[in-house]
């Protein structure tokens, strides 16, 4: 039996954060997560690219523009949309989910979804603290690089 399983190696790995305005006080919260783990796992500063868009609904385009370009190896998106007394939130959030994944996957490149979906700004503040472990942004940023990192060895193994 062979498993395949991606490293924390992101040396020499290109990155892309791309980081909603929106919320701001929580979304910096997030990029600073992400940040902190891009390094942890070799990433230089210097390969690392931060955009900022308005909102959710437009990290999609954003992100399939970047992913077009072939400059990345890996993209991480992060921002937060919390619920509101209207439908918005489920409008903005499942746009934003499936832009995600299809950019992904029309490109064959690691997306991370850092985008938090709260009830409330205290939930979306809870996944957004400091630590690793509490922070969405930073998740992110860790499952693109172990998904850089497994799609290469699958490449590898069907060769």
């Amino acid at each position: 039996m062979q498993t395949i399983q991606g490293e924390f190696d992101g040396e020499n790995l290109k990155i892309a954060i791309v980081a909603t305005r929106w919320n701001d006080d929580i979304v910096e919260r997030l990029v600073d997560g992400a940040l902190d783990v891009l390094t942890d796992c070799g990433v230089d500063d210097d390969d690392v690219t931060v955009v900022k868009v308005p909102g959710a609904f437009e990290l999609p385009l954003a992100i399939d523009r970047l992913a077009e370009s072939g400059d990345y190896d890996g993209i991480v998106a992060v921002g937060a949309v919390i619920r509101g007394d209207t439908p918005h939130f489920d409008y903005v959030a499942g746009e934003c989910a499936k832009g995600l994944s299809a950019a992904a996957l029309e490109y064959s490149l690691p997306v991370g979804f850092g985008v938090i979906t709260a009830d409330s700004a205290e939930q979306a503040d809870v996944r957004a603290q400091p630590d690793e472990d509490h922070n969405k942004g930073a998740e992110a940023a860790s499952a693109v690089i172990e998904m850089i990192n497994v799609l290469r060895q699958i490449d590898v193994d069907d060769e």
